[in-house]
């Protein structure tokens, strides 16, 4: 229920207060308390009806139905592009001609998590974990899904595919294979099957990329979740030379070498707030910078002949994209500008890109996504200029272009710093008819999101929950609190070690502005979020009780001390930088005062927990203890603890019966009025 108390006084006061003085749980007697996890905090499953298409309030299934293609491969020669999307209930791989046409699915087990077409055009490789426990096996399957090798099995290790060899012949991968955190760089023959250990790794450790030669790999070593040093392994004697090992952590990212193996373009920050479009000379050991917008660049992709490079900008979240034809010798300097039109057809839409060129044609495969987009492919012929869209996934009934983009916005933290969002508001007849239960004429309630990571960013790209919520007179601010990406590496750092807890006091910050600002009703608002998201949801409720009418927390963190522990060994690299060291004991006291648990008895709002119990970044333990604690003292909490599902939800029922959940619980605490039919007829959304 909405609380009736909550007076915008009263807010404003919570608004202006720090975060709450650290205490210790206290122990509670316990009255029928039922055990955690329990026989009903394993969801069931639910009615998959869609209701009808075209009424002025779709239900959340319809919004989860909508589908998304995305990661585009393509052939080498150009003409066909391999994609993923999840329309058959779990992310699956399918090939399409990158002019468009019907798509064959190749894939139909567990839900693949990458996938790579060779540069031999042979095969296919993707990569398959069991129910969400990215201990990932590695496997081969022909275009046309007749033929299929599994190249490893899934074990307990973990791995990170490195990419095939240039000529198709081998793979690189990291792995946990020789026992503990650190990661050992493999090289797999596909013909021979001979898997060959070419460096000892160690924590962090990944496979960036080949050499043209096939004679080097790029490794990257994580310095925070930012940054990287990055080494050149000769496969030949096995040394790593260091490339980049700046006296402060730098990101190099988008590494694409020239043709003949001499150097790189990449995007970095090194020496600079944001990302610059730059180039590596590998003889003389010099970087030089080449773009440097007052905008992170990324994306950056060579086409394998050296002719042309693209990359992307990030401005305000959306993605601007960038093509210049080199000049002799791979200049950039004396090369020109592309522009990419549809010609007769359609334009490129807006919306957020990613970039992947054809190792032996001019033809480059873009995803897109964005509010009114949620995924798709278009591919574009440099030489003849012609852009196509490649797939065109289905919409459920939805109509997009009725759907909400957001405003991106700027506002104070209470210390001074300027921090970032982007805001979505409902329709005019959705907010009044919000407004109409309980709150002022023409003002919705919000629901503040906050991103994982936390070096994320929240940007204009879809989110089906954000769009059903919108359809039912909901606000969204998706909150860029500091930590986050894409303003700045000042920016991206201002959480970390012992300023963390400042991200926490953004959260009362935005909800102040919010009131200040007067688009929403700040007096009725949410906080949802996973991973990263997911502990800023816990320390919401915890640290600054009152202020939320209800809390939503994916797979988060409870108790950083047992988080930390135990971390799958792709984070516990970039722990150490971006929180500490959990063998420190003033470390390790930090931590303990830094969890939710450590306040679990100030949570009075109604909480709302969704884990994957094979999750290997955040322990389903997180979800488990924190619950367990709330019930204990009497507090209001839903759990929903899947069986099957590891750090997010990828199977379209337990998507279906997360969100049918989660849209009645916020509806219901944001003073919403029910739905006609009640909560039984409403349905879930998530991203596909």
């Amino acid at each position: 229920m909405h609380h009736p108390l909550r007076s915008r006084q009263r807010l404003a006061g919570l608004l202006l207060s720090t975060v709450l003085p650290l205490t210790m749980p206290s122990t509670v007697d316990a009255q029928e308390v039922p055990p955690t996890p329990g026989p009903t905090d394993v969801p069931q499953p639910v009615p998959m009806e869609l209701g009808l298409a075209g009424s002025g309030k779709p239900d959340i299934l319809r919004f989860l139905n909508v589908r998304r293609a995305g990661a585009p491969s393509l052939a080498p020669d150009g003409d066909r592009v391999a994609f993923r999307t999840s329309i058959s209930g779990e992310p699956q791989l399918w090939v399409v001609d990158a002019t468009g046409g019907w798509p064959s699915q190749l894939t139909f087990g567990e839900g693949i998590t990458f996938h790579a077409w060779s540069p031999a055009g042979g095969w296919i490789a993707y990569g398959a974990d069991r129910a969400g426990n990215e201990r990932e096996g590695f496997y081969l399957i022909s275009p046309d899904g007749t033929r299929e090798r599994e190249l490893l099995a899934p074990s307990d290790a973990f791995r990170l595919f490195g990419g095939f060899s240039p000529d198709g012949r081998r793979i690189a991968y990291a792995t946990t294979g020789g026992g503990g955190p650190s990661f050992e760089i493999h090289v797999l023959d596909l013909a021979s099957g001979e898997d060959r250990t070419v460096h000892s790794g160690g924590w962090g450790y990944q496979v960036a990329s080949w050499r043209p030669d096939g004679g080097a790999l790029l490794l990257t070593e994580a310095r925070g979740e930012d940054a990287v040093d990055v080494h050149l392994l000769d496969l030949a004697t096995g040394e790593a030379r260091p490339l980049f090992v700046p006296e402060v952590a730098s990101s190099y990212t988008g590494f694409a070498w020239k043709p003949d193996g001499s150097g790189f373009f990449l995007a970095t920050d090194e020496g600079r707030d944001f990302h610059a479009l730059a180039f590596y000379d590998l003889a003389a050991g010099r970087l030089e910078p080449l773009a440097t917008p007052p905008h992170d660049v990324g994306n950056v992709a060579l086409s394998r002949d050296g002719r042309r490079l693209a990359w992307t900008t990030n401005e305000g979240g959306w993605s601007v994209l960038h093509v210049r034809e080199l000049g002799a010798g791979g200049s950039f300097a004396a090369g020109r500008d592309v522009p990419i039109s549809g010609g007769a057809g359609p334009d490129l839409p807006a919306g957020v890109y990613r970039l992947h060129w054809a190792d032996d044609a001019p033809v480059l495969a873009l995803e897109v996504t964005s509010p009114r987009l949620p995924g798709d492919v278009w591919t574009w012929n440099a030489e003849s200029g012609t852009l196509a869209r490649a797939t065109r996934s289905d919409t459920a009934g939805i109509d997009l272009d009725a759907l909400v983009a957001p405003t991106h916005v700027d506002f104070p933290a209470r210390d001074g710093e300027t921090l970032h969002g982007l805001l979505y508001l409902p329709p005019k007849p959705a907010a009044r008819a919000a407004a109409g239960a309980g709150g002022a004429a023409d003002r919705p309630p919000v629901l503040l999101a906050v991103h994982g990571g936390p070096t994320a960013q929240a940007r204009p790209d879809w989110d089906a929950v954000f769009q059903y919520l919108l359809a039912r007179g909901i606000a969204v601010l998706d909150l860029n609190f500091r930590g986050s990406t894409g303003y700045g590496k000042r920016f991206a750092r201002l959480d970390n070690l012992r300023q963390r807890p400042n991200a926490v006091t953004d959260m009362a910050d935005a909800v102040a502005w919010l009131a200040a600002d007067g688009r929403v009703d700040a007096s009725r608002a949410a906080v949802m979020g996973g991973s990263y998201g997911g502990y800023m949801t816990f320390a919401a409720l915890a640290d600054l009780p009152g202020l939320f009418d209800a809390g939503v927390s994916f797979v988060g963190v409870s108790n950083w001390v047992t988080a930390l522990e135990g971390a799958s060994p792709q984070l516990k690299a970039s722990d150490r930088l971006e929180y500490g060291d959990i063998d420190d004991p003033a470390d390790r006291e930090f931590f303990r005062q830094l969890s939710p648990i450590t306040r679990v008895d100030q949570v009075r709002d109604p909480l709302l927990v969704v884990h994957g119990a094979n999750d290997p970044r955040d322990p389903v333990t997180e979800s488990d203890q924190f619950v367990r604690a709330v019930r204990e003292r009497g507090g209001e909490v839903e759990y929903l603890r899947f069986p099957d599902e590891g750090h997010g939800i990828r199977k379209l029922e337990n998507r279906v019966a997360a969100y049918r959940r989660i849209a009645e619980f916020l509806e219901r605490h944001l003073g919403l009025a029910p739905r006609s039919g009640g909560a039984g007829d409403a349905a879930g959304a998530a991203q596909d």
